[in-house]
């Protein structure tokens, strides 16, 4: 082993952390677990159902969760453990805590699988998102959309590109949409009935002052869509860091401009996530203000 100074050691560590470098082990992650995701689908839904035992539910009926959702962030912390063990990690089904590392220590929020209700059913749509936080802040981060084999990815500073199947690599700028009356935007909604039924509410505020609302089904990506100026904007109550921490900063460094909750912030407290184009965020921002939608939704 080379034998370090302390000065040295610290240059070392510093580079290491480096947006771009945190970048490139993101982008490694997500296509690794991506790469799992695809290949496990038809192995476990191979009778046109799920295997027996692989698919479960937590915390509401609706809400499942896969056994590939399992494995994928199995893989995702098995090379964290390699590359970078002193590392925290937060994942949505392993858990972890955000919060309690020291100043400037790196955590991993993984979501092993965004839209496992889409992958459940065999929608495209579902994606494995990964971001490196410090300080509280994303710094980089990669969300790959598995089924179309894109990867989205951003270092703070830096700007985000998307890298699709055949190689080709687009640099991403959100919409320049100036009206919101025009604007395609999107939402989701909660599992539970007393979140949901508010956020219909709201939603019939919302549609009328648009072009239309998307619902597609995994954060992770709505928020690259809003990025490469698919969507002109995206809102939506009781996200959890790992829905949004890639995809959030992929949109700021596509030029959005992002709202979001404290990344300590649980889904269940139901703090409004709103990321739009900067020609519609001024207007959507009134239009949610007037229907009530940033009183937090708990669940």
């Amino acid at each position: 082993m080379p034998d370090y100074t302390t000065s040295e050691t610290s240059t070392l560590r510093s580079t290491a952390d480096e947006p771009e470098r945190l970048r490139s082990l993101a982008i490694e992650l997500a296509e690794a677990a991506a790469a799992h995701v695809r290949s496990r689908r038809p192995e476990v839904f191979a009778a046109g159902g799920p295997v027996a035992g692989a698919v479960t539910t937590k915390g509401h009926v609706t809400d499942p969760v896969t056994v590939v959702d399992t494995e994928s962030e199995q893989l995702i912390r098995g090379l964290l453990a390699r590359h970078r063990p002193a590392d925290a990690i937060l994942g949505e089904e392993g858990g972890g805590d955000v919060g309690a590392t020291a100043p400037g220590t790196v955590t991993w929020v993984v979501d092993p699988i965004d839209g496992t209700v889409n992958f459940l059913y065999g929608l495209p749509g579902y994606a494995v998102s990964v971001a490196a936080v410090r300080d509280g802040e994303p710094v980089a981060g990669a969300v790959v959309d598995v089924a179309a084999a894109v990867t989205y990815s951003a270092a703070r500073g830096a700007g985000a590109t998307a890298v699709h199947a055949d190689g080709t690599v687009v640099a991403l700028r959100c919409s320049a949409e100036d009206s919101l009356a025009v604007a395609l935007v999107g939402t989701g909604f909660a599992y539970g009935r007393v979140r949901r039924e508010r956020q219909a509410q709201i939603l019939t505020q919302v549609l009328p002052r648009i072009r239309d609302i998307r619902r597609l089904g995994a954060a992770a990506m709505d928020l690259c869509h809003v990025a490469a100026g698919r969507l002109d904007a995206f809102y939506e109550h009781g996200l959890n860091a790992w829905d949004w921490a890639a995809g959030a900063l992929i949109a700021a460094e596509a030029g959005a401009v992002v709202r979001v909750p404290a990344i300590t912030v649980g889904g269940a407290e139901g703090e409004l996530a709103v990321v739009a184009a900067p020609g519609v965020a001024a207007d959507l921002t009134q239009v949610l203000e007037q229907s009530g939608a940033f009183t937090p939704l708990p669940d």
